[in-house]
């Protein structure tokens, strides 16, 4: 098999770890797939089981991401296969083997993976996310916007026409994986951090 299509697979299957249910079960805090939104990834991790176990599911999640774009650029694959990596990533962990293809809305992995790539990019738009989110207090309003705000970023610091097919591909899984966020945010119902609703 070409090392190009192992590497996509190994993208996929570290993708597919979910950090949320792990680090749950270590710390003895509840499961949150059936608590919560039922989402394992780190803002009802935080929600649901607490700061330690949030910020551990943000590490992990983030961290899986990251490996996978610099141990591909690390390995001397060629740019187009490690964008092919890190979409494989972000794909794993919306759609874990581990999990029958469910996971998280795979903001923080999408962030580690772009840290790795560009990490001038992944910093901005950490900051977009942050900043967002400790304005309005919306985790998912923040992803949208730090997401929305990808391709344009890429169009003005790369240029390359491979990362701007990559950023619409993620910003489009991100949005479609948030698709009730967005309506609930249309709606004024959305709940902000700190929040005890689903």
């Amino acid at each position: 098999m070409d090392p190009g299509f192992i590497g996509i697979l190994g993208g996929y299957l570290i993708g597919s770890i979910p950090f949320g249910l792990l680090v749950a079960k270590l710390t003895g805090t509840p499961d949150p797939r059936k608590i919560g939104s039922k989402n394992i990834g780190f803002t009802n991790v935080l929600r649901v089981c607490g700061k330690k176990a949030g910020a551990l599911t943000l590490l992990g999640d983030m961290g899986k991401g990251f490996v996978v774009t610099v141990m591909g650029k690390y390995l001397g694959f060629s740019w187009t296969w490690v964008l092919a990596f890190g979409l494989a990533v972000i794909i794993g962990h919306i759609f874990s083997l581990f999990l029958s293809f469910k996971g998280g809305k795979g903001v923080a992995t999408a962030l580690g993976a772009i840290g790795g790539l560009h990490g001038i990019m992944g910093l901005m738009l950490i900051g977009v996310w942050l900043t967002s989110v400790f304005a309005f207090k919306y985790s998912s309003g923040g992803a949208l916007m730090a997401f929305g705000a990808f391709p344009l970023f890429v169009i003005l610091l790369s240029g390359d026409m491979a990362f701007l097919i990559f950023s619409i591909l993620v910003t489009g899984l991100i949005f479609f994986c948030h698709k009730d966020n967005i309506i609930r945010l249309y709606h004024g119902v959305e709940p902000k951090i700190g929040s005890t609703r689903n």
